[in-house]
């Protein structure tokens, strides 16, 4: 997938089929849209292009970073995707002129999707209805997407930021059709989990939703291979510093190479436990040891 920032790069392509939304976790409903234009335009020898925005445009917390967010539209087979920068000039920019100047003049749009409740323009005053009326005019077929209700609950991002702070993750996962996971740098730390006996990779979340505190089994990609691992999220309280920062820190099994500045993807696979403290190093090994043995019990059924 091209990955465009900005306006001004914007080329001529054939037949364009857009997407239209933040799409931030790319949960069920936004895959419905996202392979639907993928399939359109494969019908129609045309090109398919999701048409993103960052940051958010209501100042909500992202529950997955625009790399997690381009890396999970990627794998729809999406063909290109345009990041516009939400700032205030283009927030100023009003839902006709939106419609008028970059979706007929700069993308020359054959088809829009989007979702029902998609709102866009000068004080979220743009609306599906807006786009079906100015469709003749702009020449673009329009085609509308119903809200996706689990059990009378409508899926959404902020309902599923909800539930993984709420540690509720087999509901989340549910919603998103894949594991809750986080994506972050490795970055240097104390190596307390290698005098544990426990070497860990010290995870720099990109702008994510964090699980609640506790250990769990994951699963870790890296370089596009999957590891199995168990996780740490917490303060570290056995070693009090006074530092309450959360850290995460991801033991991968069978595992030895130097990862440091890499990307990994953490998808949690089950919560083993919650953090709490211990009375001593040796007995906080001890307790690793069998948090290990919990997790390779966990991955023959997953």
């Amino acid at each position: 997938m091209k990955v465009i920032f900005g306006l001004k790069q914007i080329k001529k392509y054939r037949r364009p089929v857009v997407a239209l939304g933040v799409f931030d976790g790319v949960h069920q409903g936004h895959r419905e849209i996202l392979e639907e234009i993928v399939r359109k335009a494969r019908n129609i020898k045309g090109t398919s292009l999701a048409l993103t925005f960052w940051p958010h445009p209501q100042k909500e917390e992202s529950l997955y970073s625009l790399e997690h967010r381009l890396r999970l539209i990627d794998e729809l087979g999406v063909d290109i995707c345009i990041v516009i920068n939400f700032n205030q000039k283009f927030a100023r920019i009003c839902a006709v002129d939106f419609i008028k100047d970059i979706l007929f003049k700069k993308i020359h749009a054959n088809y829009i999707y989007v979702g029902k409740n998609f709102r866009f323009g000068k004080n979220a005053e743009g609306n599906a209805k807006i786009l079906d009326e100015l469709s003749k005019k702009y020449n673009f077929k329009l085609k509308i997407f119903e809200v996706i209700e689990i059990k009378n609950k409508p899926i959404s991002s902020t309902y599923i930021r909800t539930l993984i702070k709420k540690g509720k993750l087999s509901l989340a996962q549910k919603l998103l059709t894949r594991p809750v996971s986080i994506l972050g740098t490795v970055i240097k730390g104390d190596l307390l989990g290698r005098r544990l006996g426990f070497p860990t990779a010290n995870i720099n979340p990109h702008h994510e939703v964090i699980p609640p505190q506790g250990v769990y089994a994951v699963r870790v990609i890296f370089n596009n291979k999957k590891f199995k691992g168990v996780c740490y999220i917490g303060t570290k309280p056995t070693f009090e510093s006074g530092d309450k920062k959360i850290h995460i820190e991801v033991h991968i099994l069978n595992f030895n190479k130097k990862i440091y500045g890499k990307y990994v993807e953490i998808q949690f696979v089950k919560n083993i436990r919650t953090d709490k403290k211990f009375d001593s190093s040796v007995r906080l090994a001890q307790q690793i040891k069998k948090d290990v043995i919990l997790a390779k019990r966990v991955f023959p059924l997953h």
